[in-house]
């Protein structure tokens, strides 16, 4: 498991009591109680260390390499899946996968960006960031799904759209401006989670949902946090101030009311139990799914715009 700066003396505590397990099952002397102990010990340091996460700390664990990505949540939620590649117009994204599959058994269009587990996978996906014909790839998806009236499940993870020269020459704004249009007008359920990082339009592109969730340590946020200290301080080393002042958590955003709930994470989080965290978004998806059937595609239209219409008033 690749390390948290923060998470360093767990780490060193568990393996530990790896060493001391493979030494108990090669002797005959038994050291079970001391590895209670020190289990007990990492269990508690791990519990201190997860109920007072910083801005700054959650952007680490929100982009943990080992946190569930696209393709688990398919593999465990979705079955029948069928992937539907190109936007028409240019090329495959694979940096935003989509298609359609059964969730609990509905017919449904699914999407979301994929990062990547190792250096392979990462440039195939191009780390999550999709470029223009990405999200002309969305919007071809979404017009299917009100064609034949499936809900569409979006899964966010992206530090956001891809800034490259060539991106930029085929329309990279105008792309995520008309995605953005698209989930404005599009007569069924949308459901998003965001499950790691939520980057700026590139992540907004695909989350104008009746329902927007968060994992309880991911992040949500119009630019990086060293972008932004990059842009007001002059300089990345503010980070962390920039994490605090963009307000990008999940109980920031559920409190300023731009968000619709947070789903848990298991103690320690998501990178830990991929499983678990998966089932959890599972069923907050559900239950999301079966409040908005059955449907009156006019009033979901109007109630999403009205919606988004609304963030930020009050304030």
């Amino acid at each position: 498991m690749s390390q948290l700066e923060f998470e360093k003396p767990i780490l060193e505590l568990e393996a530990k009591i790896s060493e001391l397990r493979h030494v108990s099952s090669d002797s005959e002397v038994n050291i079970g109680d001391e590895i209670k102990r020190m289990q007990d010990k990492a269990n508690r340091l791990l519990q201190q260390a997860y109920t007072k996460l910083t801005p700054a700390q959650k952007v680490q664990v929100a982009r943990h390499q080992e946190r569930p990505h696209f393709k688990d949540y398919i593999e465990h939620l979705i079955t029948d899946f069928e992937p539907l590649a190109g936007d028409r117009n240019f090329a495959e994204d694979n940096a935003l996968p989509g298609g359609i599959g059964r969730f609990k058994g509905r017919a449904c269009v699914i999407m979301g960006h994929e990062k990547g587990h190792d250096t392979e996978t990462r440039l195939h996906h191009n780390f999550g960031m999709a470029r223009p014909e990405g999200y002309r790839k969305a919007q071809r998806l979404m017009k299917m799904a009100s064609q034949f009236q499936l809900p569409v499940l979006t899964f966010v993870d992206t530090a956001g759209a891809y800034p490259g020269m060539g991106a930029e020459e085929r329309g990279q704004s105008e792309a995520i401006a008309k995605s953005i249009e698209q989930c404005l007008r599009t007569d069924v359920p949308i459901i998003s989670t965001i499950v790691g990082e939520g980057g700026s339009g590139g992540a907004i592109a695909i989350a104008v949902a009746d329902k927007v969730y968060m994992l309880e340590h991911s992040i949500y946020s119009v630019i990086s946090p060293e972008g932004c200290a990059s842009i007001l301080w002059r300089s990345a080393d503010y980070a962390e101030d920039a994490a605090t002042a963009l307000k990008l958590t999940a109980q920031d955003l559920y409190q300023l009311k731009l968000i619709d709930g947070i789903i848990s994470e298991p103690m320690g989080g998501a990178h830990r139990h991929k499983e678990e965290t998966v089932a959890n978004v599972g069923q907050q998806v559900e239950a999301a799914l079966k409040a908005l059937t059955p449907w009156d595609g006019q009033q979901l239209i109007k109630k999403r715009r009205e919606k988004f219409i609304a963030c930020g008033r009050g304030l």
